[in-house]
């Protein structure tokens, strides 16, 4: 069997900088072991399957290295850049995923795209997990968790820059990950995003989170609309506005590679 593949970088206007996505289109669903398997051989922080169900609509799956992942917001970017690069005409898109419902993705202005995901703003916690404070290396303000992840709020962005936690400690919050954040003076907030049970040692960079981390800090700094950044060594750039119920995600893309796979 044959299948056209193609490798994105999301989140940047550039190649070799946001986060790699591989991206497949489907006319009907693989096997999951061989979805798996495919995602694994990739070996890219996600590989994005997409079934077509209508002239706009799709099923989206997403694949780390390591497992199905529920909710992934630069794969999705990175689909609908293929598929509004396929079609011209076509504007909008609609993902519909399992675990998170449907999802809308819209062409915007000067090249972006915009995605619109659940409000899914932490909540505090009665009982942290001694692995999370022993794997942190610094101690956090406050810490919070929302449906995927674990937030230790940092009170400098040089926290965050400087961090380095102990891995081997996170994958003992399975199946939850972590993030840690901080207010920006050149952002408006800056992040970096730990999955070692789920994809890998430190995610490039993670649409899905800003679905909790732009209410965070739309509350915090007293404004919907945030610029942030995700300070990995690839880093990337995420524009959000916060509504109560929803969140708008925009992101650039561009393509690296398009390719055959045999399988």
């Amino acid at each position: 069997m044959k299948l056209k593949i193609y490798h994105i970088d999301a989140f940047t206007d550039s190649v070799f900088k946001g986060n790699y996505a591989a991206v497949i289109v489907l006319h009907e669903w693989l096997d999951d072991e061989l979805m798996q398997n495919i995602a694994t051989e990739n070996n890219l922080s996600e590989t994005a399957f997409a079934r077509q169900v209508s002239n706009d609509c799709y099923h989206i799956r997403w694949f780390s290295p390591i497992c199905e992942i529920d909710f992934c917001g630069h794969a999705t970017l990175a689909t609908a850049f293929v598929l509004f690069r396929q079609n011209a005409d076509l504007d909008r898109v609609t993902f519909s995923a399992k675990a998170v419902g449907d999802l809308a993705v819209n062409r915007a202005n000067d090249d972006f795209i915009e995605m619109t995901f659940p409000n899914r703003k932490p909540k505090s916690l009665i009982e942290i997990p001694k692995e999370l404070l022993q794997g942190l290396d610094r101690k956090p303000l406050e810490i919070l968790r929302n449906q995927q992840a674990y937030f230790a709020i940092y009170a400098d962005e040089q926290d965050v820059n400087a961090a380095k936690p102990d891995l081997e400690l996170f994958k003992k919050l399975s199946p939850y990950d972590v993030v840690i954040t901080a207010a920006s003076k050149e952002y408006d907030f800056k992040s970096r995003y730990f999955w070692p049970a789920n994809g890998g040692d430190e995610d490039p960079v993670t649409g899905s989170i800003h679905a909790g981390l732009a209410p965070y800090w739309a509350e915090k700094l007293g404004k919907n609309n945030l610029t942030a950044m995700q300070a990995s060594e690839r880093r990337g750039i995420l524009q959000c506005e916060v509504f109560e119920d929803k969140v708008l995600i925009l992101g650039k893309a561009v393509q690296y590679l398009e390719g055959i796979i045999e399988v």
